[in-house]
């Protein structure tokens, strides 16, 4: 005898995505975000069916619970931060049709609110500012919701989601169209593989920052770099001292970015901040823990 399909549960299972991508956006990493994800299912299945049905919307109960769980996340993050090697790097995303493994509900949706320099800023705002502004200004959720998550008036996270504004405005560079992204991350690429420091200087901004994450993992500078001439030289000193390494273009997070193989394993990912037709900033991942998607089988 088969069992009839639950519209209810199909509902529920449902909500996994819109999950996902929320617990992302808001920790800058797939793994916690899953970790949240599974959490909130673990606390709808340990209801009574009748508890389940006395939820007038169980998509916004999910919502509620998942924003709360990374709440507490965040809090603790900073601590785990400080103990952390080196420098923190939220984990790279590779286009949807690049994701390793199979299950769609995994793959974050990519726009403008997961580009690597977005959510840098994220990490710069307090737990609060952060779950206020990403539920109300990505995911539009009104702030007398944005209330019953964060555990404030819809004022004070009004004031919250305003001063997390702008920082994100205050960081905020002029866009420059994809294409020309995409050339000028070939264009340091081929001047990477060809070890050619005057040409990697020609596409850095004079003030350009470099950021690298092992993790304690994998070596890695420990500290960012500062100025064109450094980040070309120390590019230079990568590639001499990792001959058969590979470079891709690939998307990462959603804009052009490159990543490094060797024997056709994913070692680095790197991802760009372009604007003016320099770029301004790239951010090296090189933490194995953090490129399981771009990885896994």
């Amino acid at each position: 005898m088969t069992t009839a399909p639950d519209p209810g549960l199909d509902a529920i299972i449902s909500e996994r995505r819109q999950l996902i991508n929320l617990a992302y956006r808001l920790l800058g990493s797939l793994a916690d975000a899953e970790d949240v994800v599974q959490e909130t299912y673990t606390r709808w299945y340990a209801m009574s069916p009748g508890q389940q049905e006395a939820i007038e919307s169980p998509g916004a109960w999910l919502t509620r619970v998942a924003g709360r769980i990374c709440l507490d996340v965040l809090g603790s993050a900073r601590a785990r931060r400080e103990r952390y090697v080196g420098e923190w790097i939220p984990e790279p995303l590779p286009d949807r049709t690049e994701w390793a493994g199979d299950d769609p509900a995994d793959r974050v949706t990519l726009d403008e609110s997961v580009n690597m320099a977005f959510l840098v800023v994220l990490e710069s705002m307090t737990p609060a500012e952060r779950v206020a502004f990403v539920l109300h200004d990505v995911f539009r959720y009104p702030f007398a919701e944005v209330a019953t998550i964060v555990g404030r008036t819809p004022a004070a996270c009004r004031k919250l989601a305003s001063s997390a504004r702008q920082r994100i405005d205050a960081a905020r560079t002029s866009v420059t169209p994809a294409a020309r992204q995409a050339g000028i991350v070939r264009e340091f690429k081929q001047a990477w593989e060809a070890k050619d420091i005057d040409a990697l200087i020609a596409l850095l901004d004079p003030g350009v920052v470099g950021v690298a994450d092992g993790g304690g993992v994998v070596n890695a500078v420990p500290r960012p770099i500062e100025g064109a001439g450094r980040v070309a030289r120390y590019a230079v000193e990568i590639a001499t001292r990792a001959p058969a390494m590979t470079l891709l273009e690939r998307t990462v997070n959603g804009r052009p970015g490159l990543v490094a193989q060797r024997d056709g394993v994913t070692v680095m990912v790197v991802a760009f901040d372009v604007a003016e037709g320099r770029i301004k900033r790239l951010w090296a991942v090189r933490n194995p823990d953090k490129l399981h998607p771009w990885t896994a089988a």
